[in-house]
């Protein structure tokens, strides 16, 4: 079952590349204040990069002028793969942490996993975006389908925050 407003985002851990190899992000620091977390297919994928992404990256000075602390895109691929996609997109510079859910467990806790044969897309995330308010889900929208980005899009959560 997807996640639902007003219950809390899961537990679990998630990747990032640091100084010395891959991190382990806890998603209970996710909890801490105001988050916004988006979930996408996959890093390089044409809908993720040329509309998802940047659309996050147009309003990540908005979100944070409204409260928001912390900028999270959520993505099942490899620590690596989201590290060279989050530079190749710009999203360090404006302040947005792309963190790798390997295993994809987080994104099935949520709810969120799905698989798209023809794309050669297995275990992947569903498109969406939320606002989180000390770990409990405040806002979130779900694509309908994997190529689109509408209800997810940055503009679109600025709406509601």
């Amino acid at each position: 079952m997807t996640i639902q407003v007003g219950e809390t985002f899961p537990t679990g851990s998630l990747l990032r590349v640091g100084e010395n190899g891959p991190e382990t992000v806890d998603t209970a620091e996710l909890a801490k204040g105001r988050t916004v977390v988006f979930g996408l297919p996959g890093a390089y994928t044409g809908t993720c990069t040329n509309a998802h992404m940047p659309s996050f990256i147009r309003t990540a000075q908005q979100f944070r002028d409204k409260g928001v602390g912390r900028i999270v895109c959520l993505t099942v691929n490899d620590p690596f793969v989201c590290d060279a996609w989050a530079k190749a997109t710009g999203a360090p510079d404006a302040g947005i942490e792309v963190l790798a859910d390997a295993d994809g467990s987080v994104t099935k806790a949520l709810g969120l996993n799905f698989d798209a044969p023809p794309a050669g897309l297995f275990n992947r995330c569903q498109r969406f975006a939320a606002l989180l308010n000390d770990g409990k889900v405040e806002v979130i929208d779900v694509e309908d389908s994997p190529g689109t980005c509408s209800v997810s899009a940055g503009e679109a959560l600025l709406e509601k925050v």
